[in-house]
């Protein structure tokens, strides 16, 4: 059986807080995605527990008339506890050294473990199309999973809003780019 995971990054934020809302583009954002998307079929959409992340859906989920599951699994990584200064170049070693970790964060294996749960989950549950909404740096280690070549610069290629297919078969599992230039 062929599953469909629509991954989505959030729209346009006021920060990187758990708590920090859309932009005012970003809401706009979010209503323009939920209308490109609207011929998704769609059994589940579950998201990342920060506030970003659920205003990005909301819109899509009131036109379909499906309630958002929140999964804490899909928040974004930590890379550090502490303020890094260099941290772009940081965040860039721990796509060479997945088990790199900073004081107080995670590797990127801790976290690849966390969101492939999910997908798994989503795997071997009975929905065919399932939506999940998440942040640049957990989806790009989602996406490496599957394709070592997605890495930093592609991380750093991310948009917001951005959304990718993932489609996992019993023998396969492949993603493609939806929104385009």
């Amino acid at each position: 059986m062929t599953k469909n995971i629509y991954i989505i990054r959030h729209c346009k934020a006021e920060g990187q807080a758990p708590d920090a809302p859309l932009t005012e583009e970003g809401f706009i954002q979010a209503k323009e995605l939920a209308e490109s998307l609207s011929d998704l079929k769609v059994d589940r959409i579950i998201s990342s527990p920060f506030v970003r992340a659920i205003q990005t859906i909301k819109p899509f989920t009131e036109n379909k008339d499906i309630d958002i599951e929140v999964d804490s699994r899909l928040a974004e990584r930590v890379l550090s506890t502490t303020f890094l200064t260099d941290w772009m170049e940081k965040l860039e070693e721990t796509f060479d050294d997945m088990d790199l970790k900073f004081e107080g964060g995670e590797s990127s294996n801790e976290a690849v473990k966390r969101i492939v749960e999910v997908v798994d989950e989503i795997v071997v549950s009975g929905s065919e199309n399932t939506v999940m909404v998440a942040h640049g740096g957990i989806i790009s280690l989602l996406l490496n999973f599957y394709d070592k070549s997605f890495g930093f610069e592609q991380w750093m290629g991310l948009r917001n809003p951005d959304v990718y297919h993932l489609k996992v078969t019993e023998t396969n599992a492949n993603f493609n780019r939806l929104l385009k230039d």
